[in-house]
C-alpha cells in the first residue's frame, strides 16, 4: 500500500508541475512566417491586417492582434520607441479632449477608465503610442485616434522584449 501512495504522490507532483509550468510569454501572439526585409527586433504594424509583428529574424516574427486608427486617424511611417511605461497615467491630447470634453484632464494609471491599459511605449516624433487597453473587444478593429492598441497581456510581453530605440514601422 505505501508504494501505491508514493506512485500517486509522484504522479500528482508531475501533474502539478505541468499545471504551474510557464506559459508562452505572448498571450495571443503566434510565431509566424513573415515577408519583408526587416532587422530582428523591429516592430512592424500592418494597419490593414490589424496585426503587429515583432521580428525575430530568419523570416519569423511574433504576430499580435491589435486595434489601429479609425478612418481619418490612420498614419504610416517609421519611428522608434522613445519611452516605456508600466501602468501609465493618461492625459487626453487636445484633439481627443475637443471631441470628448467630459474626459478628465488626467486619468491615473491603473484606473479601469485609463485607455493605456497595463503598459505603453511612446513613439518618437509622434503623439502616438503602442499600449494596452481596458477594452479588449476593440482589438482587431479600426478604433483609435492613431495609437496601436494591444491586449494587456500582449503589451506586457512586448514591452519586456523591446528597449528604448527599438525601430517601429507602421504600414
Amino acid at each position: 500500500m505505501p508504494a501505491k501512495i508514493l506512485v500517486w504522490a509522484a504522479l500528482a507532483a508531475i501533474a502539478g508541475a505541468f499545471a504551474l509550468a510557464p506559459r508562452p510569454a505572448h498571450a495571443h501572439g503566434d510565431v509566424v512566417t513573415m515577408s519583408g526585409d526587416f532587422q530582428p527586433g523591429t516592430i512592424v504594424v500592418r494597419t490593414s491586417e490589424r496585426h503587429l509583428y515583432y521580428v525575430l529574424g530568419r523570416g519569423e516574427a511574433i504576430r499580435y492582434p491589435v486595434g489601429v486608427g479609425r478612418a481619418g486617424k490612420q498614419w504610416s511611417g517609421t519611428s522608434q520607441i522613445s519611452g516605456k511605461y508600466i501602468r501609465p497615467a493618461w492625459a487626453p491630447p487636445p484633439e481627443i479632449k475637443h471631441d470628448k470634453p467630459s474626459l478628465p484632464d488626467l486619468i491615473p494609471g491603473g484606473s479601469p477608465h485609463n485607455p493605456m491599459g497595463a503598459a505603453a511605449m511612446t513613439l518618437a516624433g509622434t503623439n502616438y503610442a503602442i499600449h494596452g487597453t481596458n477594452q479588449p473587444s476593440s482589438i482587431g478593429h479600426f478604433v483609435s485616434y492613431g495609437c496601436i492598441r494591444m491586449f494587456n497581456e500582449d503589451v506586457t510581453d512586448l514591452i519586456g522584449r523591446v528597449g528604448v530605440g527599438t525601430p517601429v514601422v507602421v504600414q
